[in-house]
């Protein structure tokens, strides 16, 4: 009975803690940009940075739409996105490695240049609120 009772106690707090895995791993990456120099997130600047369009005509919601509550469809590929609001996919933003990879690649491709700190900072601060 006993380990029965432990058992469901490691489920349910495995459930969760997955619930608060998005904070978790932003938190994590905000604490880093903050020791790069970034001292606020405006997530007003990371919704327009999602907006903009860049010299080579690309910009985030050209692939990822301009509400991140929607699927998206990569520009050249035609390969489906799913959306990156947190609240309607909660996959989203839960693992810093993968936050990472994807900011990196994508700012790379779109902006043609990593993202600045600040501007992770902010896309992210925007992101999470969606």
């Amino acid at each position: 009975m006993k380990g029965m009772v432990w058992m469901l106690v490691l489920l349910l707090g495995s459930g969760l803690s997955g619930i608060a895995t998005a904070d978790v791993a932003v938190d994590e990456l905000m604490a880093e940009y903050r020791a790069w120099g970034v001292e606020t997130a405006n997530p007003e600047a990371g919704a327009d940075l999602w907006r903009r369009t860049f010299e080579n005509d690309r910009g985030c919601s050209g692939c990822h739409t301009a509400d991140p509550a929607r699927t998206g469809r990569h520009l050249t590929t035609g390969k489906v996105i799913d959306p990156m609001a947190p609240s309607v996919n909660p996959e989203r933003l839960t693992d810093v490695r993968t936050i990472r990879k994807w900011l990196y690649r994508n700012c790379k491709w779109t902006l043609g240049r990593e993202c600045t700190a600040q501007e992770k900072a902010d896309l992210l601060a925007w992101l999470r609120t969606q």
